[in-house]
């Protein structure tokens, strides 16, 4: 028997309703915000995120799933989905379009890493990008696009995280600070922090290792080092966002884990889903376009895991509605009988009504049994006396009330 990849899951019938609750109310909750959706390739050339994320970062140092196709060119499936998009935006010439741009994704992304709980080798990702503007309402209007998200699908109980880690210009002095006290204490870094420090030392305060952290427990906090434009910029988002009723905590701690951030950068945690708590994150980018030969456009974006979003919304008993899956199931004793319901199931179909028959030749008991089985709402049966009088026997499964309809009634019907 040929089993499923490591880090890979499929996703059964019995689960894939849960899976189209969390996309619905992810397109719902985009549109309201005027965001239109973009699909773009599975695989990229390598170059796109090496330019992108950063050749620093975990994901291209550890994770990518990396390949030459047959002519030789480096193919990269998508570890995340803002390079893919940003390298869409200038290859379409969308700076020309009428901006800002907003748009969101549904989409699969690959990372070769330990599968855990809420982290797959492939995970699907809802992402949200708004391309072209500068100013803190965008930046205030995407984390609350988030919050919207989040309580759309059921989830109250996570927390708000914000920081700024400001531009390239007064980034460059926190840098020096940081990398000044990380130097005192670089004995001590894991062997990757210390590849880190010479190479991005903002990666450093992102490592989960025990030591690591708490040396950067007490590292200069980048609040600190931001210019008056940044500081205005992030006052600004905690001002837009009290005004939103969206509660936050200020963590200077947070930098994320790609290179291409700048100023705003935000986290959704909860503590229900393990040692993995971040469910969303994201910030702005204002560099990335350019620096995949775009004109100069700022942008802003987030990710939500749909695999971690499904196991905290299980882990915090959310029911999640399951629609039915057939709602006439038409039951015949047989063959001429059989016919008729293929005619019945056909014109129900028609009229958008979710219709299905026996195909098994099973016995009336049977088809009752499997009808109830499948979560069925109404099934007709149709007997010799039925056939003869052209009607079914309806039968509610939720209550058990019966009723004769005309074959007429039944396709007529308002379900």
């Amino acid at each position: 028997m040929i089993s499923v990849p490591k880090g890979t899951k499929d996703v059964l019938p019995q689960e894939s309703y849960k899976w189209q609750y969390i996309e619905n109310a992810a397109r719902k909750v985009a549109k309201t915000f005027g965001a239109a959706e973009i699909r773009t390739p599975t695989f990229e050339h390598t170059e796109v995120f090496l330019r992108g994320v950063g050749e620093t970062t975990d994901i291209v140092n550890k994770e990518m799933y990396t390949f030459l196709d047959k002519g030789g060119r480096s193919i990269t499936l998508k570890p995340e989905g803002t390079a893919g998009v940003a390298r869409a935006f200038v290859d379409n010439g969308l700076f020309s379009s009428a901006l800002p741009s907003k748009l969101f994704y549904i989409t699969q992304c690959f990372r070769y890493e330990r599968p855990q709980a809420g982290r797959l080798r492939e995970f699907h990702q809802f992402g949200i990008e708004f391309l072209g503007a500068s100013d803190a309402n965008i930046d205030a209007e995407v984390i609350l696009l988030a919050d919207s998200f989040l309580k759309e699908v059921g989830i109250n109980n996570v927390t708000l995280y914000i920081n700024s880690i400001g531009c390239k210009e007064c980034r460059k002095k926190y840098q020096q600070a940081l990398i000044e006290y990380l130097g005192k204490n670089a004995e001590d870094l894991c062997p990757l922090c210390k590849d880190r420090l010479a190479k991005n030392p903002l990666r450093v305060l992102d490592c989960k290792n025990d030591d690591c952290k708490k040396i950067t427990a007490g590292a200069p906090k980048i609040l600190d080092y931001i210019c008056d434009d940044c500081s205005k910029h992030f006052e600004k988002v905690k001002r837009l966002l009290t005004v939103a009723g969206v509660d936050y905590k200020v963590d200077a701690g947070i930098v994320r884990g790609l290179d291409y951030y700048t100023r705003t950068v935000f986290e959704f945690v909860s503590n229900n889903i393990g040692a993995q708590g971040t469910v969303c994150g994201g910030g702005r980018y204002d560099g990335l376009i350019a620096e995949l030969g775009g004109n100069d456009v700022p942008g802003i974006g987030f990710a939500v895991g749909i695999e971690r979003i499904l196991m905290l919304l299980e882990n915090t008993g959310v029911e999640i509605p399951n629609p039915d899956k057939v709602k006439v199931y038409l039951a015949p004793m047989g063959e001429k009988e059989a016919e008729k319901a293929f005619e019945l199931a056909s014109l129900l179909r028609a009229r958008g009504v979710a219709a299905d028959f026996d195909h098994m030749g099973r016995g009336i008991k049977a088809q009752f049994k499997y009808a109830d089985k499948i979560g069925v709402r109404y099934v007709a049966v149709i007997g010799s006396d039925e056939l003869n009088n052209g009607a079914v026997k309806l039968k509610d499964m939720t209550d058990g009330k019966e009723e004769i309809l005309k074959f007429s009634e039944l396709v007529n019907k308002e379900f």
